[in-house]
């Protein structure tokens, strides 16, 4: 109920960001194969830091 006050922290951030990239690839599969791997390459290094930080926090 109260998260509209709480900030994301950074894994949210990225979460999202990594969400983002994933759907850009997708859609530019269907297109423009080099832009989609380009886009896939990014989103796998952002869950590869997504995946770091969450082994350091626990």
């Amino acid at each position: 109920m109260f998260r509209f006050f709480k900030r994301k922290s950074e894994v949210e951030k990225l979460q999202e960001k990594y969400n983002q990239l994933m759907k850009t690839y997708h859609e530019l599969s269907k297109v423009n194969r080099r832009e989609a791997e380009k886009s896939y390459v990014e989103a796998e290094n952002i869950l590869k830091q997504i995946n770091s930080l969450q082994d350091t926090g626990k």
